[in-house]
């Protein structure tokens, strides 16, 4: 299957990738036809998804499965009315109707709008008028189905709500009894071309309402990188990526790249993350691989790795924020396996990575991936030197990468801020060494201002993760009148150490980052929580921590 989409399908080093390295892009690409049919057709019995619960319910899909439940999904969404451009959006956790909705949509032609369980009427609100939702299919549950029935009468363009149960409120259409009455499926004369919309994920802002962020229907190619080289999968491979469905990390990691190499996904659909339940399911279920953002290993080797069989674990990924090296160190001492760090955003898919052929440095994101031409730039938008901090950009020229989104949905302002003299900004800032691999110093709106310097909050981190007291940290500036802005720790304390919480744990934290890093980067303000904001997919909310004046 991948031959028909890379000319050079394996590489046994960054040279030989750099050099060979080429996406087969064909016309009018669909994700539902040429690669899940594709694969039904191939190889029928072959799993595709292995899912499972916290109840206990387990149930195997294989890719002839997955044509048939996609196939008649479609046909209820025809009957329905949608159609070619029409935008869905899918509120369903990680219940096994999210895959089967979104290659069916893709079958379609329509626009998949995946979104968090967590919106509120005023979400919902805001992102059916934005994007001019036409369904919401949802799962069947009282906190979800009342925010979508409280909104509904402030969404003009929204047709139908749909449930896939376990409850099906009076208001929404019946998800499984749709398929059950459905017709037979009649696939599209012409569903798509690859510029069209297939894919528009609303990002969670810091300031002002979230950007809608679009991709085409070429962008699960540009995921063969995630899969196939970051993710070291094969035909074999189990893979786990621990992530909302609501956000893009799905994307990244359960679906896309994943299929179109032939692995299964192995989905634990859950309601509280337990670290515990987590080793268990590997065990049990003998996942072969597992990505999952720095926030969870944090909690994985906080664990006693030694009552769970993890040998089926062959290898693990981590992205979502930057990883510190001391969780590297830990993870790889008590498995013996590598966290091989990733890094690319919603707007794109991988962009630096630790591929299997190299020896990664902890705490680095990597090398670019070729099927972008990655550079640092200055504020002026001219390249930096090795060891100089910069904006990590795309140069684009005349010719747009595969994976890298379309714009921001009717947005040409923010599109044009973002996109400009032939350099996509992706807004973080990095520096590289002088073998080439990237290391993060943070969001440009993240860096601290103080005294002259420029702070980036993971090296501040990743100096306190390197102490026993502190399990999880996020930096952040707060206002200073003498220096700009002060740097401030929020810790998380080690469960042996909260009684301890105090003026001499404070400053036995201050000292260990002058002697771990710059003394000038040390945080002069210190504040114990029991909890980080984030946003579900694991992210660190600095922002909020800004805002919040108490």
């Amino acid at each position: 299957m991948i031959h028909k989409f890379l000319k050079q399908t394996t590489f046994t080093s960054q040279e030989d990738f750099n050099a060979n390295f080429e996406l087969i892009v064909p016309d009018n690409f669909n994700f539902g036809y040429d690669i899940i049919d594709a694969w039904a057709a191939e190889a029928p019995e072959k799993l595709a998804m292995l899912w499972t619960n916290d109840q206990g319910e387990v149930r195997r899909y294989s890719f002839a499965d997955l044509k048939n439940y996609t196939d008649k999904t479609a046909a209820y969404f025809q009957s329905l009315g949608i159609g070619k451009g029409d935008f869905v959006m899918l509120i369903l956790k990680r219940r096994a109707e999210f895959w089967f909705s979104t290659v069916a949509l893709t079958k379609l032609g329509a626009t998949v709008v995946p979104a968090t369980h967590l919106l509120t009427k005023k979400d919902i609100v805001y992102r059916c008028n934005a994007a001019d939702i036409k369904m919401i299919v949802c799962a069947g549950e009282p906190v979800i189905t009342k925010q979508i029935l409280d909104a509904q009468p402030d969404c003009p363009t929204l047709k139908h709500i749909v449930s896939v149960g376990p409850e099906v409120p009076e208001g929404f259409e019946d998800f499984h009894q749709g398929l059950n009455n459905a017709p037979d499926f009649q696939r599209p004369a012409h569903p798509n071309t690859n510029d069209d919309t297939m894919l528009l994920y609303f990002t969670s802002g810091t300031s002002g309402q979230p950007k809608m962020v679009a991709h085409n229907f070429t962008y699960p190619l540009g995921h063969l990188s995630t899969a196939l080289f970051w993710h070291n999968l094969s035909q074999e491979s189990l893979h786990l990526t621990i992530a909302d469905t609501g956000w893009a990390k799905a994307a990244w990691g359960k679906i896309y790249g994943q299929w179109i190499v032939g692995a299964a996904l192995f989905v634990y659909d859950h309601e509280k993350f337990t670290p515990a339940d987590f080793l268990q399911m590997i065990e049990t279920h003998r996942v072969t691989s597992l990505c999952a953002p720095p926030t969870i290993f944090r909690y994985l080797i906080h664990e006693d790795l030694t009552r769970y069989d993890l040998s089926s674990l062959k290898y693990c990924t981590i992205a979502g924020e930057a990883l510190n090296p001391a969780v590297y160190d830990t993870f790889r001492q008590l498995t013996g396996l590598k966290l091989m760090e990733g890094f690319g955003q919603t707007e794109t898919t991988l962009l630096l990575g630790n591929m299997p052929w190299m020896n990664p440095k902890p705490g680095s994101m990597g090398l670019p991936v070729p099927q972008y031409n990655i550079d640092l730039v200055d504020s002026e938008g001219r390249s930096v030197e090795a060891g100089e901090q910069g904006l990590i950009v795309i140069r684009t020229g005349d010719k747009m990468p595969v994976g890298l989104f379309k714009g921001y949905y009717r947005d040409e302002e923010r599109t044009q801020e973002a996109m400009r003299d032939g350099l996509y900004y992706t807004g973080d800032i990095a520096w590289k060494d002088e073998d080439g691999y990237y290391w993060f110093v943070g969001r440009a709106d993240d860096v601290i201002k103080s005294s002259g310097y420029r702070i980036g909050p993971f090296e501040v981190e990743s100096a306190l993760m390197t102490h026993p007291a502190v399990i999880e940290c996020a930096i952040t500036g707060v206002p200073d009148e003498m220096r700009g802005q002060v740097v401030k720790a929020t810790i998380i304390l080690a469960q042996d150490y909260k009684e301890k919480a105090g003026p001499e744990l404070i400053k036995e934290l201050q000292d260990h980052v002058k002697r771990i890093t710059a003394p000038y980067k040390y945080p002069r303000v210190i504040e114990f929580v029991d909890e980080l904001p984030k946003t579900i997919s694991g992210k660190i909310r600095r922002a909020e921590i800004r805002n919040n004046k108490s």
